[in-house]
């Protein structure tokens, strides 16, 4: 039996874990003195380790075993299919998802900056990679990272990063360089959406820092979870819906979701319990300022009513998931692992069906699968009959 039990279930994040290298490939031959890296070094003990261990499983079926049982405990590198893809599908079957959308980890540290030649340059080399690193088997659903300071070539990197069959496109949940993502003359990149049904999805990482790092110096210093300092902690965790929150309500306050009533949203790895108090915000600000802002008026339905059409979230394992149903609908919130990333936990199941009691098979069925086939649209898996 797969983790999943036989129920149908669509993994709306989770990664692979790069190996130094991973874009070299990739690149541009112009490109490949400026982006060719040894970033990863500081890892390679780690790395190098990960590597013996996956050869090791793929010669020695006990050695196999002993990782499959461990699924969801070895995570990062150690974790089985994090970085060989063929291992991958191996974890999918296991895992018994019918798909799951696949980011890169760290690859788009490697090119970011105002070098904007650059920028491009490694945006493009990471979709290839990640499209190959997906391309053998249709559960995994690559994401593509586009940046949107150039509208031209973030245009062509788009049409590009489809043509490879990326299932979704990651865009900063940040303004467009000196513009705001709904200026007009980004148009032709949300029209490409609109048109080719593919969604955007924002995620953790893409919003630039969290939070002024002065907050962090209180005179009692602590760690992340992970033990590193690097990752986000509890002050860093308040901020993390600022982002997708304000992202996402100019496109609905600019009247986005009326130009382009096929585009289509999710919020990826950044907790969706302030969605509930958030619906509420949106639609006092068009009820606040309506009378002195012309877009506001122009809006066909309230705001609240484009989150429901086009947008969902992911929550965190733990987050009180019933509740959130239960205030803001059942069509609204994604299951995801995150694997192999630690911050999935050993038992996402577990925790998510421990904050759902009472809520119904039906309601379960959209969590698990259809809110992010409705997500996916047509590059989602045929969805299967469930009785109510």
């Amino acid at each position: 039996m797969s983790y999943a039990g036989g129920r149908p279930t669509l993994d709306a994040d989770s990664h692979l874990m790069e190996l130094p290298g991973f874009l070299d490939p990739f690149i541009e031959k112009s490109m490949r003195p400026r982006l060719l890296t040894r970033a990863l070094d500081r890892v390679r003990p780690v790395v190098e380790a990960a590597t013996d261990a996956a050869a090791r499983r793929g010669s020695d079926p006990a050695a196999r075993q002993a990782a499959e049982q461990r699924l969801l405990v070895d995570k990062g590198w150690n974790a089985m299919g994090a970085f060989d893809p063929v291992e991958r599908s191996r974890v999918v079957d296991l895992l018994g998802v019918d798909a799951q959308l696949v980011f890169a980890t760290f690859a788009t540290a490697l090119f970011m900056g105002k070098d904007l030649d650059l920028v491009y340059a490694g945006s493009a080399a990471h979709n290839r990679a990640v499209a190959a690193f997906c391309e053998h088997d249709p559960r995994l659903l690559p994401v593509a990272w586009i940046p949107l300071d150039d509208t031209e070539r973030a245009v062509v990197l788009l049409e590009e990063a489809l043509d490879l069959g990326c299932a979704a496109i990651h865009v900063p949940s940040t303004a467009a360089g000196t513009r705001a993502p709904t200026h007009p003359d980004l148009d032709r990149f949300w029209a490409v959406l609109d048109e080719r049904d593919v969604p955007f999805v924002l995620h953790i990482g893409g919003g630039g820092r969290l939070l002024d790092r002065a907050f962090h110096d209180n005179g009692r210093p602590v760690t992340d979870h992970l033990g590193g300092g690097e990752n986000i902690r509890s002050k860093d965790f308040l901020c993390i819906a600022h982002s997708p929150a304000l992202f996402l309500g100019a496109m609905i306050l600019d009247g986005m979701f009326d130009r382009f009533p096929n585009l289509r949203g999710g919020v990826i790895e950044q907790g969706a319990s302030w969605v509930v108090s958030w619906l509420h915000q949106l639609d006092y600000a068009r009820r606040a300022f309506r009378r002195t802002e012309e877009p506001l008026r122009q809006l066909a339905r309230p705001p609240s009513e484009y989150v429901h059409a086009h947008l969902r979230f992911t929550p965190f394992p733990g987050e009180p998931v019933g509740w959130m149903i239960e205030q803001a609908g059942a069509d609204l919130f994604m299951f995801s692992t995150d694997y192999p990333h630690p911050e999935g936990g050993r038992d996402p199941l577990a925790k998510f069906e421990e904050a759902m009691p009472g809520v119904s098979e039906a309601d379960r069925h959209h969590f698990y699968y259809e809110n992010m086939a409705f997500l996916l649209g047509s590059r989602a898996p045929a969805r299967p009959v469930v009785a109510a």
